[in-house]
């Protein structure tokens, strides 16, 4: 069965709004939930859709297995050293590998390279993504 592109750019975009908002929660100290009911974000980059906020409450619930999991796999890089919103970007991208069973690893590896070369904290924040979330799905 061939895959729909526009699937794919919605998901994209998705991820993107995900990301955006994990982050602002993450500088705010808001959470993300707070965010999403009280409609506490720009609604000119779109409105959440249900994979944006699939993304972002999985993170919550599973927050601390993900940070695990982060920490674990990033050599020499403790969460609180990493910039945030590469932390964002591998929250996200832990989460859709372990729990969307219908997105290939791969493809949440790629997604996440893209986000960290469009949002990352460093100039080596793609590698970095990318060699963490290897290891992950190595796992």
């Amino acid at each position: 069965m061939a895959r729909q592109p526009g699937i794919h750019k919605a998901r994209s975009s998705a991820r993107r709004k995900a990301l955006q908002l994990l982050f602002a929660s993450e500088i705010t100290g808001v959470g993300t939930d707070v965010i999403l009911d009280e409609a506490l974000y720009v609604e000119e980059l779109g409105l959440p859709c249900d994979y944006t906020r699939c993304l972002l409450n999985g993170v919550r619930a599973h927050r601390e297995e993900l940070d695990s999991l982060i920490a674990s796999t990033s050599e020499n890089w403790s969460l609180n050293r990493m910039p945030l919103v590469d932390r964002s970007i591998l929250s996200l991208a832990t989460f859709e590998m372990l729990y969307c069973e219908d997105v290939p690893s791969s493809v949440s590896i790629n997604e996440a390279v893209e986000l960290a070369k469009d949002f990352g904290g460093e100039d080596d924040s793609p590698r970095f993504v990318n060699g963490v979330l290897g290891r992950i799905a190595s796992r």
